[in-house]
């Protein structure tokens, strides 16, 4: 699909198997440390089977009210429309840019940890939280996060996660791009009303 400007990214729950090759794609391209990591994935009812004839269609058992059983999310920086991560950062350290990427400015990060508090999938990161200054005077350290590999994406490759996932769970492009895509597949998405207007704002009309 598209990449680029007003490109989205967003998890095809459906398809994720808890590989962690998005996980170890991430951590190569932009050669992260071992500890730390820009997107995880995210297990719920990890060992549990979903009602009958939902096993492996966790989305569709949650659009049916069904109960899902296990079911897996890669988790990251959604770069979301109506980012709550921006809105509450005191010295604008987040900033949604004019091509729909929400950028960190590190050297205004004072590490209030504000961010992680408000934002509703985890993504914001600190790396540094028990390191120097931090584990003194109780600052989170220089926040840290997925970027969507906007590098990439600029010279027109997918981020890193997208292209080396084996099953393409994580799909990258203009909104109704991944709305006609995840209804190809038949798979609803596994985010309530309220999580998909702050990722995709009034374009998110496109999943009902």
């Amino acid at each position: 699909m598209s990449t680029g400007s007003q490109t989205r990214i967003f998890p095809d729950v459906e398809a994720c198997i808890d590989c962690g090759g998005c996980v170890v794609a991430c951590k190569r391209t932009w050669e992260m440390p071992t500890d730390e990591q820009r997107i995880s994935i995210s297990t719920m009812f990890e060992g549990e089977e979903g009602d009958e004839g939902y096993n492996a269609n966790s989305a569709t058992a949650i659009d049916d009210g069904a109960f899902p059983g296990e079911t897996s999310i890669p988790m990251q920086c959604y770069h979301c429309e109506n980012a709550p991560c921006v809105s509450v950062c005191p010295t604008d350290a987040l900033l949604k840019s004019d091509d729909g990427f929400v950028n960190l400015e590190k050297n205004r990060c004072i590490g209030c940890q504000y961010c992680l508090s408000a934002c509703p999938f985890g993504a914001p990161q600190f790396p540094d939280s028990d390191e120097g200054i931090a584990s003194i005077a109780g600052s989170g350290g220089t926040m840290d996060k997925c970027t969507m590999c906007e590098e990439r994406q600029d010279v027109g490759k997918g981020p890193a996660c997208a292209e080396e996932c084996a099953t393409d769970a994580i799909l990258v492009g203009e909104t109704q791009e991944i709305a006609e895509e995840l209804e190809s597949r038949g798979s609803p998405s596994f985010f309530n009303d309220d999580a998909l207007g702050v990722i995709f704002g009034a374009e998110a009309e496109v999943f009902n």
